[in-house]
């Protein structure tokens, strides 16, 4: 080959294997696949069988690499006097008679080896070492290469990792007897082959190791699980871009009991929660006894257009304007200088619904109340609460910051549960809720969250709060619906025909005034599908259900024996009543199953779990949904957890029973006087000191 240099550029003069001259330039040469370029060494390459330096040694962990450079520094010392391995860079005492310059290597050597107390050949043996590898030459043979598994033969580790892999739903093994299945499993499957057995020190070490890529010991079964299930692949998330486009709604049991206000006794409660993904602020929420029903999904949505009004005793920061607009961009002059006015958490309009499998949530009422309302449902995957990654987290986080604080705390899980923390249980469900509801507002939503960022202000630290407000000048205004009817939206649906009595729901039967026009539709001609009209009932209250005429007015039909009841009925305790009633009469009716009902719950005759749960919801004073001709009850007057926790000894008590067993005069003095009494009284010591008298 020679070169030529041209006007036009460098150019080559080639020989091929045929004895024939070729002329091509010399970019043509290193660029085209004409030629090839043939090295007579090898020369670096990305084959290579040794790692880089830079591989080898940040595979060390922090001690390993400290032993590494120190035996470096040996090193350096025996082959040129200087710790540094430069007699520009001299330490005090350097060089040192023993490693002097002009000493032979042999004499230094056996130096360095009785100063460390090794053998001169693992000296010298390190000495070449540094020479071809430099600092990673020194790294030992087992740290760090291949994870501790360098020496392992490939056929036992392979019948490890299919062992450990059939315990993944399987209850946690010892490390003895996984160890007794390996051995076992090489034997059987590879007869030909005699694969060699390590020793019992050396096979601990070793599964210790798979333990980092399998756990399958140290870690709880569930947690195994989950690590097991994680994807192959690279992880996806949704990445929402404004308030309202993603809301996760999940459902978990706490972590602290409730007061059963019907028999004084403790119970369990489960908290239903809606999450803004975008914003990460809690939408809305609701305490349960016992379980969650759908109607309690439904209301959890419905917080997200119309949520709760605030509290007097709350602080300014915490409400929120009615219209949905943070007090950053607009200022109402009445929240300024007159009463705190405002909802506890922001307005967003849901676009999907990110939920699991469970039954309340893929059910008929909730699927249509979203349908109706426009939002699209989207199923998390089976077994993989990652996808609702931020509401698990807001969990955890209640239970540390607020849950393991308040009376009746039993913790986590059965390994952190207290002697008997039911006993401590203190405060009823719906107080319960309001105490959720009042950290969430002041100071959940008004901390900082790890999570939370802007791309472009990476550094900046942005409270749920402020990442709305963030994301309102992104999106610009949600636009919330305005109906005042709009709860009647998120009821369960049921399309009846009007007869001339009314309309008949379950055996149960409604009328009013408003159903005149309609009654003549039963007997015509029309087909069933149009005189079939939606009817819209709570499932909490069956004493009234609802509907909406061609006029788009909405009227509501009462239940025939509604007069003969003073509070809500929900269906279930009505179902119920009725098996109850069949035991004892051959025909009973609503009203006598109901009376039977109270009765059997005034005696304390209702002790089951479902009996238990039927009354709870009765009992409840606050409603699911806010309707119209229902205003809500005020919760101002529910003491705050400081006030609670730091309530000092009251003294006795009067003693109520001597009050009521009095006959009481009639005339409105007595019943100011009894008001007046339950005012004085302190309600919750009573409540205990009835306890402990049953107990």
């Amino acid at each position: 080959m020679e070169f030529a240099s041209l006007a036009t550029g460098m150019e080559v003069v080639l020989k091929d294997g045929r004895d024939r001259l070729a002329r091509m330039s010399l970019r043509e040469l290193l660029t085209s696949d004409r030629a090839e370029l043939i090295h007579d060494t090898s020369g670096p390459s990305s084959t290579d069988d040794e790692d880089l330096a830079a591989v080898v040694l940040n595979r060390l962990t922090k001690d390993e690499k400290k032993a590494v450079l120190e035996r470096a520094e040996h090193v350096r010392e025996m082959l040129t006097g200087y710790r540094s391995g430069s007699e520009d860079l001299p330490r005090p005492d350097e060089p040192r008679p023993q490693y002097a310059p002009g000493l032979p290597l042999k004499v230094r050597y056996e130096a360095k080896a009785a100063e460390l107390g090794v053998s001169a050949r693992s000296t010298r043996r390190w000495a070449q070492a540094f020479r071809e590898h430099g600092e990673a030459g020194l790294v030992p043979r087992t740290a760090g290469a291949d994870g501790g598994l360098s020496n392992a033969d490939p056929r036992w580790v392979e019948a490890a990792e299919e062992v450990l892999n059939e315990y993944e739903e399987e209850s946690r093994p010892s490390v003895k007897v996984v160890l007794e299945e390996v051995e076992a499993r090489v034997k059987t499957k590879f007869k030909l082959v005699k694969v060699p057995v390590p020793p019992q020190t050396t096979a601990y070490r070793w599964m210790q190791e798979l333990e980092r890529r399998h756990p399958t010991f140290r870690l709880s079964t569930q947690r195994n699980r989950d690590i097991a299930d994680r994807p192959r692949g690279v992880y996806g998330k949704l990445r929402p871009t404004r308030p309202g486009e993603y809301v996760l709604m999940d459902t978990t049991r706490l972590d602290v009991f409730a007061l059963d206000p019907v028999t004084l006794r403790w119970m369990q409660a489960e908290l239903t929660v809606a999450m803004d993904w975008y914003t990460r602020c809690i939408v809305g929420l609701r305490v349960t006894p016992v379980s969650t029903k759908a109607i309690d999904a439904a209301a959890v949505l419905y917080q997200a257009y119309r949520p709760q009004p605030v509290p007097e005793s709350w602080p300014s920061e915490a409400a929120w304007p009615e219209h949905g607009i943070p007090r950053g961009v607009l200022l109402e002059a009445e929240a300024v200088h007159g009463p705190l006015t405002g909802v506890w958490g922001p307005k967003v309009a849901p676009e999907t619904l990110i939920v699991d499998h469970g039954k309340i949530y893929l059910s008929a009422h909730l699927t249509s109340v979203c349908r109706r309302m426009g939002i699209s449902v989207q199923p998390a995957r089976l077994r993989t609460g990652r996808d609702k990654g931020p509401v698990e987290r807001f969990f955890r986080t209640l239970r540390e910051d607020l849950l393991q604080r308040l009376p009746g705390y039993k913790g986590p899980d059965i390994h952190s549960r207290g002697l008997n923390p039911e006993k401590d249980a203190f405060f009823f469900h719906h107080e319960l809720e309001a105490i959720i509801r009042e950290w969430t507002a002041v100071t959940y939503h008004r901390r900082p969250h790890e999570g939370l960022l802007d791309p472009h202000l990476p550094k900046v630290e942005l409270s749920p709060a402020a990442m709305f407000e963030h994301g309102l000048a992104r999106a610009g205004y949600i636009e919330v619906p305005r109906d005042p009817h709009l709860a009647y939206e998120f009821l369960d649906v049921t399309m009846r025909t009007v007869q001339h009595y009314g309309v008949e729901i379950n055996s149960r039967r409604y009328n009013g005034d408003c159903l005149d026009g309609l009654r003549d539709m039963a007997g015509s001609d029309i087909d069933l599908d149009k005189r079939r009209l939606p009817f819209f009932a709570d499932p909490d209250d069956v004493t009234r259900i609802h509907f909406r005429d061609h006029e788009r007015v909405w009227h509501t039909l009462k239940w025939e024996h509604a007069p003969s009841l003073a509070m809500p009925l929900s269906e279930e305790a009505l179902q119920f009543a009725r098996r109850l009633a069949a035991k004892e009469y051959t025909y009973p009716d609503d009203r006598l199953a109901i009376a039977l009902l109270l009765k059997r719950w005034n005696l304390g005759l209702g002790t089951s779990l479902v009996e238990r749960r039927m009354a709870l919801r009765l009992s409840r004073e606050q409603v699911a949904l806010e309707l119209p001709e229902q205003p809500a009850d005020d919760v101002s007057s529910l003491p705050s957890v400081a006030r609670v926790l730091s309530l000092p000894e009251q003294p006795a008590p009067p003693v109520i029973e001597a009050v009521q067993d009095q006959e009481p005069e009639a005339g409105d003095d007595d019943a100011d006087g009894l008001e007046e009494l339950e005012q004085e009284l302190d309600f919750y010591a009573t409540a205990l000191k009835d306890i402990d008298d049953d107990e």
